[in-house]
C-alpha cells in the first residue's frame, strides 16, 4: 500500500492522471504467499486511484539477496494534457501554500524510526499506518482553486519538497503551529529527535502541499511564499 500511494501521489504533482502501475518483486527464494500479500496492498489503493496494475518482474536470485531478504519496486506512468501541466513555473510571492493532512509516518523516516525501537516491541498502529492516497482530494482542490504547484511531502520534509516546486528567487514560510500533528511526531519528540531533525526529515503531519493564488473555503493554510 505504500509502494502504490507513494508512486501515485508523485505522478499527481505533475497534473497527471495516474493510469497504471508496474511492480518488481526479487529475493533469494520467492514465498508465493509473501508476493501475494504484497501486491493486494498495492492493488487495493490501484482500486481506490483508478489506476490499472498491470503487473512486472518476479526474480528469484539466490546468492543476491540474503535469507529473509525481499525486494519491492514500482513505477507508476500518469498522462497529462500540456496545457494542464503543474510545474511551479507560475507561483509568484503572496501565494498560499495549502497543506493536506497525513496519515503519519507515510515511507519517510524509517532508518531512523528502526534506530529508536531497536530489537524492543513497538505499536504498530502507531508506526504502520499506511501512506495515504491524494487523488481525490487533489481532483477536488483543482476543481475548486488554481493550483501552481503541488509537493508530495516525502524525503526533506516539507520546506525540503517545496523548494523543489516553486521557482528559484521564492521560498515558503510555514506557520509550523497551523495544524495539529498527528501523535507519531509527538512520540519522535519524546525519543529525543530535536525539532529542527523533524522538520528536516519528517512530514509533521501534512502529506501534501499545494500552491494556489486563492485558497478555497475551509482549505488548511500553512504558509505563504515570499
Amino acid at each position: 500500500m505504500d509502494l502504490a500511494a507513494h508512486c501515485i501521489n508523485d505522478v499527481l504533482c505533475s497534473g497527471a492522471d495516474p493510469l497504471f502501475l508496474l511492480d518488481y518483486v526479487a529475493a533469494g527464494r520467492i514465498e508465493q504467499n509473501d508476493v501475494a500479500e504484497l501486491v493486494e496492498g498495492a492493488a487495493e489503493v490501484c482500486r481506490a486511484a483508478g489506476c490499472m496494475l498491470v503487473g512486472g518482474e518476479t526474480a528469484e536470485l539466490p546468492g543476491i539477496y540474503r535469507e529473509g531478504e525481499l525486494d519491492f519496486a514500482g513505477t507508476c506512468v500518469g498522462l497529462v494534457d500540456r496545457e494542464r501541466l503543474i510545474d511551479g513555473s507560475r507561483c509568484r510571492p503572496g501565494d498560499l501554500v495549502i497543506g493536506l493532512p497525513s496519515s503519519g509516518l507515510h515511507t519517510n523516516g524509517f532508518s531512523l524510526v528502526r534506530k529508536l525501537v531497536g530489537d524492543g516491541d513497538f505499536d504498530a498502529d502507531l508506526l504502520l499506518v499506511p501512506h495515504r492516497l491524494y487523488v481525490d482530494e487533489v481532483r477536488e482542490l483543482r476543481a475548486a482553486a488554481d493550483v501552481r504547484a503541488l509537493a508530495h511531502v516525502t524525503g526533506g520534509g516539507i520546506l525540503g519538497n517545496l523548494s523543489r516546486v516553486v521557482p528559484d528567487g521564492l521560498e515558503a514560510q510555514i506557520d509550523w503551529a497551523a495544524w495539529i500533528r498527528p501523535r507519531v511526531f509527538s512520540w519522535l519528540a519524546e525519543q529525543g529527535i530535536e525539532e529542527e531533525e523533524l522538520r528536516r526529515v519528517f512530514n509533521l503531519g501534512i502529506g501534501m502541499c499545494a500552491v494556489v493564488p486563492e485558497p478555497p473555503q475551509h482549505a488548511l493554510v500553512i504558509g505563504e511564499l515570499v
